[in-house]
């Protein structure tokens, strides 16, 4: 099979020519259709983050496929049902975290992509139950976005408690960012969308956005207080100056929700303010299996849209350059 291999922290990846993995006794075979580039899978070839991935490893952690072969042990899914890869590719399923629903929480988990082996090839084994189903009426092309940015966005919207008529401020309308735009809709809030780049602006209007605020132009926290301050801040943009800007955005009682993991790692929060005015500060990784199945049904249901554009998996060194410029409007889906 043909896969996308890091074999080195920050150099390009190599495409080779692998075996087909085998199943465990507890793993399914997935033939995969479609795989979304996360900025993730780039933080990941790169080492960015404290934790590194040991390479050779494959990213991806956005696969959508067709099961081809099952383990002995598996019951969950069948011959030719079509399933998701997500970044939680397994959890102890004993801990407290994942006995009380918070399995992303899992001291213990292995995630697909960066301890584990992803999708960024033409076969991918996965622990079955961690392998998501995909409903009738979701596309692959659309469900590989769905398995990350579409359950991360959501569940951070989730956290967020959104009350209706409250004000969102999403900061990044990115992968991430465009979806939030319309699930923070779809629970009645008012949505500001955030940005430097003013196509993304325009995406955001398209998708139902009530304001933009272009951050290369105006001060985004005047342009926010302006309108009211915001209840809730969605931090997507990798720049800490960004999460400062949407901390101070917020107005009495307001909700921070930390999201984008930038390399350099902190920001700078004042204390007095936080303590004074009532802020929370909330940290959000990714969703449950739970919250996946609930992003399909809401895209099977016509609620969501999912922008994107495809590429070939050879295409993947310039799709990340790609990313990393800023050229992309939302999403790419490395299409087999």
């Amino acid at each position: 099979m043909k896969a996308a291999v890091v074999t080195q922290l920050g150099q390009p990846l190599e495409l080779q020519e692998r075996a087909v993995p085998e199943p465990s006794i507890d793993q399914i075979l997935v033939r995969i259709e479609a795989s979304g580039l996360c900025h993730t899978d780039i933080h990941a070839a790169h080492g960015d983050w404290p934790v590194k991935p040991t390479p050779p490893f494959v990213p991806g952690h956005e696969g959508v496929g067709i099961v081809e072969k099952l383990g002995e042990r598996v019951t969950a899914h069948q011959l030719g049902d079509r399933v998701a890869i997500p970044w939680l590719g397994h959890a102890c399923g004993h801990c407290r975290y994942c006995v009380d629903g918070r399995e992303t929480l899992c001291e213990s988990q292995q995630n697909s992509g960066y301890s584990i082996d992803g999708a960024f090839a033409e076969y991918a084994v996965v622990d079955a139950r961690y392998a998501v189903t995909v409903p009738e009426g979701v596309e692959p092309f659309d469900a590989a976005p769905l398995s990350c940015a579409g359950v991360t966005s959501y569940k951070s919207v989730k956290v967020a408690h959104v009350q209706p008529g409250e004000t969102v401020a999403v900061f990044g309308i990115g992968g991430l960012g465009h979806l939030a735009v319309q699930y923070a809709r779809l629970v009645g809030a008012v949505v500001i969308a955030v940005d430097i780049d003013s196509d993304k602006l325009e995406l955001a209007t398209s998708l139902g956005a009530d304001h933009v605020v272009n951050a290369a132009q105006v001060d985004p926290v005047a342009a926010i207080q302006a309108l009211g301050g915001a209840d809730v801040a969605l931090a997507y943009a990798v720049s800490p100056q960004s999460f400062e800007q949407a901390f101070s955005s917020l107005s009495r009682g307001g909700r921070l929700v930390c999201v984008a993991l930038p390399a350099e790692g902190t920001m700078s929060i004042p204390i007095f303010e936080t303590v004074l005015k009532g802020i929370e500060i909330i940290g959000s990784i990714v969703g449950t299996r739970q919250d996946l199945a609930e992003v399909f049904e809401l895209h099977a249901l016509g609620r969501t849209r999912v922008i994107a554009e495809g590429r070939k998996l050879e295409q993947v060194n310039e799709s990340i350059a790609e990313l990393l410029d800023g050229q992309i409007q939302a999403r790419l889906v490395f299409e087999f």
